[in-house]
């Protein structure tokens, strides 16, 4: 079992049935739709999911998870996904699969949001580049602000070629900012700029981080 499994399965063991739980985006997030969908087959829980991608609800349907969409249950008990970079003080960079946006929003309507990475993730200080989701109309504008904050912006590519396009029909810039040593202040900053529809910094946001470890999982909750 390697970090993100073990990660991912003491997360979902906060789950309990009768629970609305956003379910996050990537590799790690789909392990854990994978252990929600064995726990519902070998104990029996009841849980339905808010999807943060197109491509988890696919694999939560495949699985045989019932969904809903945010409109549906806007307060969820639990809401659980992976982290690009995590920091010591719970500050991460997320969005390197493309779902920052919705993954954010389901985040802030958790009443507790739980992340799971394998140590190779967890730094003392974020220093990865930063993705921003930018509306297409004002890719230029957001570019030139970005790059006024000290940023050095990088469309990132679709795999066929062409932009990326978000399952919002949006673009993303990832943003090189070196080592960020206040991830508060930069996320204001880059919220404020016009055109961007939100950023990969999740500040204030994660109670407790699972680290998937050789030895077993570390839960490091928030200072309350």
């Amino acid at each position: 079992m390697d970090g993100k499994e073990i990660a991912a399965r003491s997360a979902v063991a906060a789950i309990r049935s009768g629970m609305i739980v956003g379910l996050g985006s990537g590799s790690t997030s789909l392990r854990a739709v994978e252990v929600i969908a064995e726990r519902m087959r070998s104990e029996g829980l009841r849980i339905t999911g808010v999807p943060t991608s197109t491509a988890t609800e696919h694999a939560a349907r495949e699985l045989g998870i019932p969904l809903a969409t945010l409109d549906e249950q806007p307060q969820l008990d639990l809401a659980v996904d992976g982290a690009d970079q995590i920091d010591a003080h719970l500050a991460c960079i997320k969005g390197y699969g493309g779902a920052l946006l919705r993954e954010k929003i389901v985040a802030r309507c958790a009443k507790r949001f739980l992340v799971m990475v394998d140590p190779s993730k967890v730094s003392q200080a974020l220093d990865k580049a930063v993705p921003v989701e930018v509306l297409p109309f004002a890719f230029g504008v957001a570019r030139r602000h970005l790059e006024a904050l000290g940023g050095r912006p990088r469309r990132r590519l679709a795999p066929a070629g062409g932009p990326y396009v978000t399952d919002n029909g949006n673009h993303i810039l990832d943003v090189e900012f070196g080592r960020i040593t206040d991830p508060g202040t930069l996320a204001a900053k880059l919220a404020a700029i016009p055109g961007v529809a939100d950023h990969g910094l999740f500040v204030g946001l994660v109670h407790e981080l699972h680290i998937g470890e050789p030895a077993g999982a570390r839960i490091v909750r928030a200072l309350e």
